[in-house]
């Protein structure tokens, strides 16, 4: 039993008292230790590994594909844990993470320790081809997602999957956490014209689902078909953002710094379908975005009429060193979130580009195709998902307009959703 807090007060700190403390304090250590969330890849390498002894297999990983100790998988599959480790897949920005910026391809290589080869799923090829599969009994995917539909992790791994059912080898899933919670889903679902390597199949922008969750979504819901296993996180409430799970962060892509960059990202994105920085260049991409036109001050005061939910615009100043604007002193705000329960980044998104193109309605400019291998779509229609945000920009249709013409589909999408919660 503690003891109270009179008794402490009132006990001379004798060593026997003191040790008692002491003792104390390392329990609450180790229960706060004994809260941690496991991932997927914790678990496979704690004692979920027996069903795949003896196969070979494949991983799709970057650099973020650590575990609690920050072990990354590809050590742990060759340090005896009876898994005959292949080949190794990485998806945008290289297996190493070292491609800076989008639309940058990586190339094959093999690994100089492992004496495997490394295929880059971002290039000519995005889905894995029946050769690079040739061999392996299994792939396992542990790639760190954060909830967006536009962040392209997910689609690698919904492609190896299409490319495992077709060639009959199995798929395991390395769940981790939603870094931004699991309850909140956000924005207007992917209409199926606008499919394109940032959104393959109908999502929202905030889809409130971990990757192994969304992948048995799509592994039944569209007929995917692939011999599908997730090993499930365990200690992750939905309601838990990535802080609270006491799970290291590592960037899962170079632009994708901090659980304040994820917070954003959701919304921010949008810019990249337009003239304006989305702040890559900077220390700050994604909560900074701006140009060389724009008045800071101007800018922020505009954003701040609509009040919206928890957040706040800081007029700022900055400049890029690569990507839009690279060089060029930039105005522009950053987005300082102070609630992000109540917080909505896509809503925040459309506010800044509609706020952006009323008050600079000549400088503004949409960005024209390609991007993400598209050629003929607009990339803000690819981004948002549909070409009805781009035209209500232009005409100056109100954000609650926007907002309640995708609520339908939203909803019917939450059903779907409902059906494959694991946590």
């Amino acid at each position: 039993m503690r003891p109270s807090r009179r008794r402490f007060a009132s006990a001379p700190l004798t060593a026997l008292t003191a040790a008692a403390v002491n003792a104390g304090r390392a329990s609450a250590i180790v229960r706060r230790g004994a809260n941690r969330c496991e991932t997927g890849l914790d678990r496979l390498f704690g004692g979920e590994r027996k069903p795949y002894r003896g196969m070979r297999a494949g991983l799709i990983a970057n650099p973020a594909s650590v575990d609690h100790s920050l072990v990354h998988a590809a050590r742990g599959f060759t340090a005896g844990a009876g898994i005959q480790l292949c080949a190794l897949f990485g998806p945008q920005h290289g297996f190493k993470s070292d491609q800076q910026d989008n639309m940058i391809e990586s190339d094959h290589e093999t690994d100089p320790r492992l004496g495997i080869p490394i295929y880059s799923l971002y290039g000519e090829r995005r889905k894995p081809t029946r050769k690079m599969l040739e061999g392996l009994d299994v792939v396992f995917c542990d790639l760190f997602d954060i909830g967006a539909r536009t962040y392209t992790f997910v689609w690698t791994m919904a492609l190896a999957m299409e490319a495992c059912a077709e060639a009959k080898v199995r798929f395991v899933v390395l769940d981790r956490p939603n870094p931004t919670g699991g309850i909140e889903v956000e924005g207007n679902v992917l209409e199926p014209e606008l499919k394109s390597f940032i959104g393959l199949y109908p999502l929202p922008m905030r889809h409130g689902l971990t990757a192994g969750e969304l992948a048995t979504l799509l592994n039944e819901e569209y007929g995917i078909g692939a011999e599908l296993d997730v090993i499930e996180v365990r200690g992750w409430r939905r309601e838990m953002w990535h802080d609270q799970t006491k799970l290291p962060w590592v960037m899962p892509s170079p632009n994708m710094a901090t659980l304040d960059t994820a917070t954003v990202y959701p919304g921010a994105v949008l810019a990249e379908g337009t003239n304006l920085s989305e702040g890559r260049g900077t220390t700050r991409p994604f909560e900074l975005v701006g140009a060389p036109f724009i008045d800071p001050q101007r800018l922020a005061d505009r954003l701040h009429e609509p009040n919206l939910p928890g957040v706040r615009f800081r007029p700022t100043w900055f400049k890029p060193v690569f990507e839009k604007w690279k060089d060029r002193l930039c105005g522009g705000v950053q987005i300082h979130v102070l609630d992000r329960a109540v917080f909505r980044p896509y809503l925040t998104g459309l506010a800044l580009l509609s706020a952006v193109r009323e008050l600079y309605p000549k400088q503004f400019a949409w960005r024209q195709p390609p991007f993400e291998y598209e050629y003929k779509k607009m990339p803000i229609d690819i981004l948002a998902g549909t070409a009805a945000i781009r035209k209500g920009i232009e005409q100056g249709t109100a954000l609650s307009a926007l907002t309640g013409s995708w609520q339908p589909g939203l909803d019917r999408f939450r059903g779907v959703r409902a059906r494959y919660l694991r946590y």
